[in-house]
């Protein structure tokens, strides 16, 4: 059977990347070109300059992943991108650069889904694992519980009703001194710390077992933290950090074994860039091992923004027959599940 080779795309938030990947599975090459440094001094990611970083760096990272691949244009059976959701001006650069290189070389052009490329994360380093089983999907913009029935095929289970769990982290981050990018500043932190320190709140939503919220979390963080400056008590930032990320931890495992317990499926699955923090992936391993549970998980350079998951999924939906024309445009908002 003839080896199909997909050369991906992404350029979603602030990382600009590029990657050959071989039948869905098996990655050839991997380069990412992050902006970090630059939209640190900021203390977040500012739009504008992400894009004109994109169409700075997008023709270099392309160039790099072929011939890391050792591969050409002419050996590259599709092109796959992300064309939503995130940063509209910074997806249009990839949405272009794709579109470009399809038409030029004569391939077909799959747009991907971002969030079904974190899902899709997961099948690159786990040769075992198939549809159908749970995904947690944790990153700064989506907290989504699904029901993964097949390649490029979910059903939501549950989502946040306010902040992302990285929204949360990179907030409390900020308030604490601890900077940007918050996340891998919390996890590190957070090990220094006490994690049962301090009681933070654990939010139920009524009525949707699976849904997470944590605005009240992160509400409740800022007001310790004010309370303190007010009565000019010292904070032990590391036990803080550490006593917020255990509340997000358990209300991230909590549902998530109890939606694979529930709907009778044995394989639970994480992605998005909050997957690569230490504590969660701990704490989900131990809930799984007690519930007799498989736990898969992306390596952490897998978690984060990457093109290699977006050509494992593009490769899925390039066998699905899907294809898109040159009117492909980028969706900012686009929703799981959307075409």
């Amino acid at each position: 059977m003839k080896d199909t080779l997909i050369l991906a795309i992404e350029s979603s938030c602030d990382e600009t990347a590029a990657s050959v990947v071989k039948n869905g599975r098996e990655v050839l090459s991997n380069v990412i070109s992050s902006q970090i440094a630059l939209h640190t001094q900021f203390g977040g990611v500012v739009p504008e300059i992400a894009s004109r970083k994109h169409i700075e760096k997008i023709n270099q990272v392309v160039t790099q992943a072929l011939e890391d691949a050792k591969v050409t244009l002419a050996d590259v059976d599709a092109i796959g991108v992300t064309y939503g959701p995130g940063l509209v001006g910074a997806l249009l650069v990839g949405v272009a650069e794709a579109k470009a290189i399809a038409f030029a070389a004569k391939k077909p052009l799959v747009g991907v889904h971002h969030i079904e490329g974190h899902v899709s994360a997961n099948y690159i380093e786990n040769p075992d694992l198939e549809p159908p089983f749970v995904c947690l999907i944790v990153s700064g913009g989506h907290t989504h519980l699904v029901i993964v029935k097949d390649y490029g095929e979910f059903e939501i289970i549950g989502r946040t009703r306010d902040d992302a769990a990285g929204e949360a982290f990179d907030k409390v981050a900020r308030a604490v001194g601890l900077g940007y990018p918050g996340g891998p500043k919390v996890d590190k932190t957070a090990k220094e710390g006490n994690p049962h320190a301090i009681e933070f709140p654990r939010a139920k939503v009524e009525g949707s077992p699976y849904d997470f919220s944590f605005s009240g979390l992160k509400s409740a963080v800022l007001n310790y933290i004010n309370k303190a400056h007010m009565t000019g008590e010292e904070i032990n930032v590391p036990d803080l950090v550490s006593s917020f990320q255990n509340a997000v931890v358990e209300a991230l495992v909590s549902r998530a074994v109890l939606a694979a317990k529930e709907y009778g499926y044995d394989k639970l699955a994480i992605a998005g860039g909050v997957a690569s923090n230490s504590a969660l992936r701990a704490a989900m391993q131990e809930a799984c091992d007690k519930a007799h549970i498989r736990f898969y998980h992306p390596s952490p350079i897998f978690c984060t923004d990457n093109a290699a998951m977006i050509g494992c999924a593009a490769y899925y939906e390039y066998k699905k027959g899907t294809r898109h024309g040159w009117d492909l445009n980028a969706v900012p908002n686009l929703k799981l599940g959307e075409r």
